[in-house]
């Protein structure tokens, strides 16, 4: 255990409890381990798909073609945020070169969309529209990524890395108890759909642990993609299927739209935290631009040292300032300046420190956007691989919601992602995970929606020393933050760093979050001070790969129950 948690203070603050652990019904984490390998390292939040991309590498490729293998897989055995048809972010960290970049896959508005798409006719934001109808589906990204990824990093054929997916669809496997769970409680939803119903709901029930899922229409897609490549999705025959029914349902997207979507590589952001290097995703992603603001700003205290109700004090009221600034300035870089490098300057912390009332919680509407001197659905997925040559990826993608809108196209097998409500239509009104966009993230053509995924690799010397990321929406950030300052701060290992209990703010709603098992007076101390505490189920997924002098450890983040860390 941490020394931290065993320092003992003269102020009355600070409380001693024993092994605080997050507690997560019907789980056992006793039973929860850290894995350790010489060479390679692969995190999941599905085991099967952790499987494959071990045997991806086995038979010679490298983290590149791992990642994209494993991506497939979750297609087919993670439907509620795996996905062809959705998008996301990855960084990548090559070995040979020694260079990091940023690979957006970002999804992106049709061409023709308006804000009026959105809108009643009393002038409010349509939900329905933007969330659950065909108009709430975005450009796809997912394909085109994966495309890029096996081509520009990975030694191995295209149609090596996805057949192992189309195996699992066409063959079928286990349901697991996750997905037994994500079937049933989605029932109601995915029950409208009459594609959704017949593949996972046969005879009326879903179906349970242990039971065969076989889902030939998916693996019919993905065959067509094995023969004729990723971009069969955005210049031929599958594309114009997928367009058709878009425009004889009321969708956005047209044929332009699929032939002109196009990857981006960034560069990744760069921040410095206790002598390490944070490497993150850039905008459109507003994950890697906070999450080194609140480093930045954590960094000039000793939280090691700190008593613990104030180290949770301290870390809501940085979280808040965070969140305040990701509600004004983070959009598309391609059409708007965002202050990036501002925001994550030293010297703009410094200033967001100074605010900071340590005996005191500053409510939401004392804080705003500071003023830098320039002019999330909780349905995500992530995994880590690390190879035996040193590559390393970390990878986050996503459909928005579980399941997305809920909408399959019939014969193909896929869920429509309803990326169009990450987008801000109107100022002041949020998303569905309660965020607040600023003029840089309204809706407009070609455009794409701001993220909070943070895909992170820290580096040490030079070296990859971490890689993480997580789903959970606006959650992730304070996640990935959690989980490095449980690390670096707090020396602890993969295990205990994950099983942490963690909180959350978001500065709007005014309220502060936290998972059972978090210290009872530490939460009493936290309300004293004037936060609006509230209890919530377990959140995150963090898979993390440690890359030591004596090797790779792995830990499977047990709040989705289904992960698996493994390695060669």
């Amino acid at each position: 255990m941490s020394k931290y948690f065993f320092h003992f203070t003269l102020i009355f603050s600070s409380f001693l409890f024993a092994d605080p652990i997050i507690r997560i019904p019907q789980i056992d984490l006793k039973n929860t381990s850290v894995s350790r390998s010489k060479n390679v390292m692969i995190v999941c939040q599905d085991d099967k798909a952790a499987d494959i991309g071990l045997e991806i590498i086995e038979a010679g490729g490298n983290a590149a073609d791992a990642g994209v293998a494993i991506a497939y897989a979750l297609a087919v055995t993670q439907p509620k945020a795996g996905n062809i048809t959705g998008g996301g972010f990855a960084l990548y960290y090559d070995a040979e070169t020694k260079k990091t970049v940023a690979i957006d896959f970002r999804e992106r508005a049709p061409s023709s969309v308006k804000k009026s798409d959105f809108l009643k006719a009393d002038g409010s934001v349509d939900q329905n529209a933007l969330r659950f109808s065909p108009k709430a589906c975005a450009v796809p990204g997912t394909l085109a990524g994966l495309d890029y990824i096996n081509k520009k990093f990975g030694l191995l054929k295209h149609k090596t890395v996805i057949e192992p997916a189309i195996y699992l669809a066409e063959d079928g496997f286990e349901v697991s108890a996750g997905l037994a769970y994500d079937f049933k409680s989605k029932k109601d939803f995915l029950m409208q759909n009459p594609e959704a119903k017949r593949i996972f709901f046969p005879e009326g029930e879903a179906l349970k642990q242990g039971e065969i899922l076989v889902q030939e229409d998916i693996a019919g897609t993905l065959k067509r993609l094995k023969k004729y490549g990723p971009n069969y999705f955005y210049t031929s025959h599958l594309g114009k299927e997928f367009v058709k029914w878009h425009k004889e349902n009321g969708g956005l997207i047209t044929q332009l739209d699929l032939k002109s979507y196009k990857v981006v590589e960034r560069e990744p952001l760069i921040g410095k935290y206790r002598g390490l290097t944070i490497a993150s995703m850039p905008a459109p992603s507003s994950g890697g631009m906070h999450l080194i603001q609140m480093l930045n700003i954590l960094e000039n205290y000793d939280l090691k040292e700190m008593p613990k109700d104030q180290y949770y004090h301290l870390l809501t009221e940085t979280m808040k300032l965070a969140y305040a600034d990701r509600s004004h300035y983070p959009g598309d870089p391609d059409f708007n300046y965002i202050p990036q490098q501002e925001i994550i300057s030293k010297k703009y912390a410094k200033k967001l420190k100074r605010s900071i009332k340590m005996n005191r919680a500053r409510p939401a509407k004392e804080i705003s956007h500071g003023k830098v001197h320039f002019r999330e659905s909780n349905d995500t997925t992530h995994f880590s691989v690390s190879d035996r040559q040193g590559n390393v990826l970390s990878f986050t993608y996503t459909i928005n919601y579980s399941f997305g809108s809920g909408i399959m196209i019939p014969g193909l097998g896929f869920f429509l992602n309803n990326e169009m409500d990450d987008f801000a239509i109107l100022e002041g009104v949020p998303n569905s995970y309660g965020l607040l966009g600023g003029e840089a993230n309204f809706v407009k053509s070609n455009k794409r929606p701001l993220s909070s995924m943070t895909p992170t690799i820290v580096f040490k010397k030079d070296q990859p020393y971490l890689c993480t990321g997580s789903p959970g929406g606006s959650r992730i950030i304070s996640t990935v933050l959690q989980i490095l300052l449980n690390v670096i701060d707090f020396n602890m290992d993969l295990r205990e760093a994950t099983l942490r209990p963690r909180i959350h703010h978001q500065w709007l709603p005014d309220k502060l979050e936290f998972e059972s098992g978090l210290n009872e007076e530490i939460v009493e101390s936290l309300k004293k001070k004037g936060h609006n505490t509230e209890e919530v189920f377990p959140f995150g997924c963090a898979e993390t790969i440690m890359m030591r002098y004596d090797g790779k450890h792995g830990f499977a983040d047990p709040r989705r129950i289904d992960g698996k860390a493994l390695g060669k």
